[in-house]
């Protein structure tokens, strides 16, 4: 994570050699001119000039390899299996929200396309399917540089990249732990709404107010702490920390105790009820939090492809997101969810038509999957939405595309594959 493009890209290389020996060793008896085509999962900010073409703009959840900025990626990836002669060609540059994507819609039930592929776990992203003309980047007089792309669809999957939505901090949410997380951070000032969301995060939050309050509260003031405690080590919380107290329903907290002894060092017999009680109170702060936030890129863009039909749209007051970007969009959502359920309730609106086709959605992560009551508190926060509300959120169906990142590359090399062999 720390050092320089040619240790990452040879160790990558090394390991698609091991699977290709393993599971495709034919491949080395044949002619030494590429067959294998291979979808390369890269889940950073890239500038993507083509199908397998991706100058690096930043790193990002702890990657720092200077020497790969504004490099070609899938070139320092392909100079690498080179090395190697392997029959491997990199066929496809791929986000995992993007590879998402496309594994929902090949998976999805029914007729009902896929919307958006959304990462919620180490880090947090979303790929959705816009139309083409409504990409300005793509038509504007600025636009000399973008390569060739097929535009038969009229439609083409847009990377929104939204970790680092609202970096200026003009309406999230922030707190002296999200402060000392950012500093002490690889990238300070970006990445600002991953960094209240997603799994790489959220246990340094924890850690950071765990220290707040131990020096401003005395919380464990009279525990056992060993020497080595992670508590005292930046990063040293793991996200699963949270998750296992989030789903402690023990009346005496036996199993929040266990865990803090387990991962942080601290005497179970030494902890109160009521230190407990504090630290799971801060853990569920922090992971509904998180799932909230996680509603605002999801509505915003639900509404800014104009999924809601006329009468699932009740005029409200104080939200007309009708002329604003999908930034701005996201800015107004992200108000309302804060402020919590709109003063104007939907009761009054029409009945919801049961024919209406679901807006499908893929989700991947570990967050998203394993953290406890993490759609639950999503589904809460659309519902808060005021151009949403209970009948749309209904509407949304999420479904887990397990390794979506994996098995999307392997389809959208599959589909580049038939390109090159047109």
């Amino acid at each position: 994570m720390v050092s320089d493009s040619h240790s990452l890209f040879s160790f990558l290389a090394q390991q698609v050699a091991d699977f290709v020996k393993e599971h495709h060793s034919d491949h080395f008896s044949e002619d030494p001119s590429h067959h294998l085509h291979l979808g390369f999962t890269f889940s950073f900010p890239v500038d993507q000039k083509a199908i397998n073409k991706g100058y690096l703009i930043r790193w990002t959840k702890g990657f720092d390899i200077p020497d790969a900025i504004g490099k070609d990626v899938c070139a320092l990836l392909q100079k690498e299996i080179d090395a190697l002669g392997l029959p491997v060609k990199v066929a496809a540059l791929v986000n995992d929200t993007v590879g998402t994507l496309m594994a929902r819609s090949y998976t999805s039930p029914g007729e009902t396309g896929t919307l958006l592929g959304a990462i919620f776990g180490t880090g947090t992203n979303g790929a959705y399917v816009e139309k083409l003309d409504r990409i300005t980047k793509m038509t504007s007089a600025s636009a000399k540089d973008v390569g060739e792309y097929d535009a038969s669809t009229g439609e083409m999957v847009v990377n929104t990249e939204w970790g680092s939505f609202d970096n200026a901090l003009n309406v999230l949410p922030d707190s002296p732990y999200d402060r000392a997380l950012d500093q002490n951070s690889f990238n300070p000032g970006i990445q600002m709404f991953e960094k209240r969301v997603s799994g790489m995060f959220l246990g340094e939050i924890l850690r950071n107010a765990i220290l707040s309050m131990k020096e401003d509260a005395g919380l464990f003031a009279t525990s056992a702490i060993a020497e080595d405690s992670v508590l005292n080590t930046p990063w040293g919380i793991d996200t699963s920390l949270l998750s296992y107290i989030e789903a402690d329903s023990t009346n005496d907290f036996s199993a929040t105790k266990e865990q803090l002894q387990k991962d942080l060092g601290i005497s179970a017999s030494t902890i109160s009820n009521d230190e407990a009680q504090a630290v799971k109170i801060l853990v569920h702060a922090i992971g509904k939090r998180s799932a909230r936030l996680s509603a605002v890129p999801i509505a915003a863009i639900v509404i800014a492809t104009g999924k809601l039909s006329p009468h699932t749209q009740p005029p409200i007051d104080g939200l007309n997101l009708k002329n604003l970007s999908l930034v701005e969009q996201g800015i107004e959502i992200l108000k309302s969810v804060i402020r919590g359920p709109s003063a104007t309730p939907l009761a009054n609106a029409p009945p919801q038509n049961t024919e209406e086709e679901p807006i499908d959605i893929g989700v991947d992560g570990s967050v998203v999957e394993f953290y406890p009551g993490f759609e639950k508190y999503v589904r809460e926060a659309l519902r808060d939405v005021p151009e949403l509300g209970e009948r749309v959120e209904k509407r949304i169906r999420m479904g887990v595309a397990k390794d979506g990142s994996g098995v999307g590359a392997a389809l959208i090399a599959l589909v580049a594959k038939s390109q090159y062999s047109q």
